[in-house]
């Protein structure tokens, strides 16, 4: 038989894990903008902190088969809100990205993560345990190809390659034979001049500045050439909070935002990073701890998805900050500005602690 649940069976150290880099990614926005226009900035940040917290010890409260159960459902409306965006969303610098809701901008591409994460499960939690097979390739890469399209659209390219982590994560996890990936792999060679051909100028330009960054630092390429002296100059203990020079003169672009690394790098130093990054570690060991002992496949496939799309936008956002990756504009999880970011990160956390703390349950 099972047992009542209680909040002793909440994954406590998963969530104070996540407090604790949301607690400095706001720390490190007041460091960046106190003395700005955006001075406020961080309190919008702790708010949404707050809010995020709270909504994931409720969904933690929920079973997460009901959830799942409305996956198509939630698609559904999904697809519906990107098209929305499009349609009626706030232009800033030329880009359609955010819905006014009750006075607040939410960027619906942030939450589409979780609804392609609900609806990879709802698929593969009701398919054969077998590797893959051509369907399940052709079913996954609509469901995150549709709103990957939408989002590029707007145009979001960095949040629409997150969706494929998503979609690689299912895959890999379920089985995947070497043929298909062979044949992918050959598909998306064909495709790669397609995609140069649709991307924008400003686009490409990042691409060639990440190709050959010593011929335009102070074009295409000075976002990242100020991003690693910033990095390089913070040391073994760093500048101290609020006395980076990169970040607090304007050197380092959006530094309380999709830049946060490279502030924070220069302000903490390398032991800074170095906890920083113990935290995502931690973090992500204790999702696929989750996803080991979920009761059935949905629950693997569900936290699986979200370790995969939280360890692709860490992997990137610190490859962009040292030159390792093209700057495609993806936050730093949990610590990058933007409420909409820290909030579906935090509903996330609490799908996956919603499936550990059912373990055990019959």
């Amino acid at each position: 038989m099972g047992r009542n649940l209680s909040f002793r069976d909440l994954d406590w150290p998963l969530l104070l894990v996540a407090v604790g880099l949301a607690g400095l990614g706001v720390m490190q926005i007041y460091s960046t903008t106190a003395h700005s226009a955006l001075a406020g900035e961080y309190r919008k940040q702790l708010d949404w902190v707050i809010v995020g917290v709270l909504a994931a010890v409720v969904i933690s409260q929920i079973d997460y088969h009901h959830i799942v159960e409305h996956a198509p459902t939630l698609y559904v409306a999904g697809l519906g809100a990107l098209a929305g965006v499009l349609v009626l969303g706030n232009t800033v610098a030329r880009t359609h990205r955010w819905l006014s809701i009750g006075g607040q901008s939410l960027q619906v591409s942030e939450l589409i993560k979780l609804v392609i994460i609900l609806g990879s499960a709802f698929y593969l939690g009701r398919r054969p345990a077998k590797p893959v097979e051509w369907r399940d390739l052709a079913v996954l890469a609509a469901v995150a190809g549709l709103p990957a399209a939408l989002v590029a659209l707007e145009p979001d390219l960095g949040t629409a390659l997150t969706y494929l982590a998503i979609v690689a994560a299912g895959v890999l996890l379920r089985g995947v034979r070497l043929r298909q990936v062979a044949a992918l792999g050959l598909l998306a060679a064909v495709l790669a001049p397609v995609g140069w051909h649709f991307m924008l100028p400003y686009q490409r330009d990042r691409v060639m500045s990440f190709a050959h960054p010593s011929e335009d630092s102070r074009g295409s390429g000075y976002q990242v050439a100020q991003s690693k002296i910033a990095v390089g100059s913070g040391g073994l203990w760093g500048k101290g909070l609020g006395r980076g020079t990169q970040s607090q003169l304007g050197f380092v672009p959006v530094s309380h935002a999709d830049f946060i690394f490279a502030s924070f790098a220069e302000e903490q130093g390398f032991v800074g990073t170095a906890i920083a990054l113990l935290l995502y570690l931690i973090l992500l060991l204790r999702l696929l701890d989750g996803a080991q002992w979920a009761p059935d496949r949905a629950g693997a496939f569900l936290v699986a998805g979200l370790a995969a799309v939280l360890f692709f936008q860490v992997a990137v956002n610190i490859g962009m900050m040292i030159g390792w990756l093209p700057i495609t504009g993806i936050p730093l999880p949990l610590m990058s500005q933007g409420g909409s970011s820290v909030f579906a990160t935090f509903i996330g956390l609490g799908l996956a602690l919603s499936v550990k703390r059912r373990r055990f349950v019959n």
